[in-house]
């Protein structure tokens, strides 16, 4: 039978006893393990041991912590530049006064590792498209591309230790696939002409082929790996994914066999994510210093108006869940949504700028929905697009969720002017999301929407019964002026007629 000394001396977590002079009296084979080494823990200040450990996530030591709390307190050391331990210390009382604590020791630096490499990842993809008004005003296309290449050669070599990186676009004209950045690679792979096939083409060839992720565990055994890095023995490509377009490829070699791991594989993943998105907001500017600003702005808007939202709703939707818990995280996202927001803000503000001269020639009327903020709520993506160009072209600024969850996330985290909703989404009918968003804004105008009069839970009579009013009802598919005169009426005091409204409304 396995006794109680053997249970504790097979844990991998180190144990230990520690008196009220905090020296160590007792400890099992795995604190030993932990401390550094030649020390002996028995009678050893507790602290010494790890030789001047940094106290992480709190001010104060947890042992004095434990001893004026009289409860177990927790606490990170970083006990050298890259290891670190979890520590709990457990307070044991005798005769009213606290004399002895039991810490518990982990080996956490795997996982504080990989947080740290997370948050790195969230800064760095925002980081990327991540203009100021200025940058965008003064630097040309070329400028901007330098930036960027600047940015994602740091962010490699920092967060993952890659030193050889190869990024090409594919050229939609000739399926070549056009060199962008190029670090730590031999002139001869810099040089060669690849395109996208299948085969014959090396493996970046394959995967703007494919459209998935190739890894190369040995480079000296696979037959689609072309040269790249002198030394290589392991590579992992990704394909540019954008709008569900293969628009380009990352390479990353190692000259270690089997070198990319499966959280340095998802991580690469999360960032050649990013890295397209800033690729397409960089192709748009581009092109809006080719064209007509008012006119390329628009597209611009349009095309990652969606990309903003959903960065805002999933980035709302994990912080309405995530309250109470890492601080830092907390803050990281708050800042998401914030970038995310200014970055539509400012694509706006660009688009303003361009017809200041046209204004003050001719002055004009402020479109009929300037600063109104409106979340429309569809889980179809051509409807949630189309919100964003009608609404958005009097002037209001639009946020979408696809289902209810998003929406009330959203909700909770923002204000809202009005609220365009579905009845029929995945996680709630029409019925259900109004109480949902009334019981955050008890005064927030709710429009519900419906595909031909289709209202298979009687969703708008439910709201009738409830309001003690008809509700506004807008019907899919909609036109332009039908949705501003739904909006307007739903914003207007109760018993006045907005304008451009006549008997043939659609509300129930």
């Amino acid at each position: 039978m396995i006794t109680s000394d053997e249970i504790i001396n097979s844990l991998s977590e180190g144990i230990a006893v520690v008196d009220n002079d905090e020296r160590v009296i007792w400890c099992n084979p795995a604190l030993r393990e932990l401390s550094e080494p030649g020390l002996d823990p028995i009678g050893s200040k507790f602290y010494r041991l790890f030789g001047a450990p940094e106290i992480l996530e709190r001010d104060d030591c947890p042992l004095e912590a434990a001893r004026q709390s009289r409860v177990p307190e927790e606490g990170v050391l970083r006990v050298e530049a890259n290891k670190y331990l979890s520590m709990n210390a457990t307070p044991i009382a005798e005769n009213g006064d606290v004399n002895r604590f039991i810490v518990l020791l982990r080996d956490v630096t795997r996982e504080i590792q990989q947080e740290q490499k997370l948050k790195a990842i969230y800064e760095a993809g925002e980081k990327l498209s991540d203009l100021s008004d200025n940058e965008i005003h003064e630097m040309d296309p070329q400028e901007r591309i330098d930036l960027l290449k600047y940015n994602i050669i740091r962010d490699l070599k920092e967060l993952l230790g890659v030193r050889n990186v190869e990024i090409r676009l594919i050229d939609s004209g000739t399926d070549r696939l056009v060199p962008l950045l190029s670090e730590g690679m031999t002139p001869i792979a810099e040089t060669r002409d690849l395109r996208v096939a299948e085969t014959g083409q090396g493996v970046t060839g394959h995967v703007a082929a494919t459209g998935k992720s190739y890894l190369c565990r040995d480079t000296s055994r696979d037959s689609l790996y072309l040269q790249g890095a002198a030394d290589a023995k392991s590579s992992y490509t990704i394909p540019l994914v954008d709008q569900d377009q293969v628009i380009g490829t990352l390479n990353v070699e190692s000259d270690r066999l089997d070198a990319f791991s499966v959280s340095d594989r998802q991580f690469l993943d999360v960032y050649a994510h990013n890295l397209a998105q800033a690729l397409h907001v960089l192709n748009l500017l581009e092109a809006v210093s080719l064209m007509g600003y008012h006119d390329s702005i628009r597209k611009v808007q349009r095309s990652i108006a969606l990309h903003l939202d959903e960065i805002v709703s999933d980035a709302t939707f994990v912080l309405d869940r995530y309250v109470g818990h890492d601080d830092d995280i907390i803050r990281r996202l708050r800042q998401m949504i914030v970038r995310a927001r200014d970055i539509r803000q400012t694509i706006k503000e660009i688009e303003e700028f361009e017809s200041t001269a046209m204004r003050m020639k001719s002055p004009r009327q402020a479109p009929p929905l300037a600063n109104m903020r409106i979340l429309f709520v569809d889980a179809d993506e051509s409807t949630r697009r189309a919100a964003h160009h009608l609404l958005g072209q009097w002037g209001a600024t639009v946020e979408t969720a696809r289902d209810a969850a998003e929406a009330i996330a959203l909700a909770r985290g923002s204000t809202y002017h009005l609220a365009i909703c579905d009845i029929f989404l995945p996680d709630r009918n029409g019925y259900e999301i109004f109480i949902g968003l009334r019981a955050i804004h008890p005064t927030l105008p709710i429009v519900l929407m419906t595909g031909f009069a289709y209202d298979p839970h009687h969703s708008i009579p439910n709201v009738k019964s409830h309001e003690k009013v008809a509700p506004v009802v807008l019907y899919k598919p909609f036109r332009a002026e039908r949705i501003l005169e739904t909006v307007q009426k739903a914003l207007s005091p109760p018993g006045s007629q907005p304008p451009g409204e006549n008997s043939d409304n659609q509300t129930t």
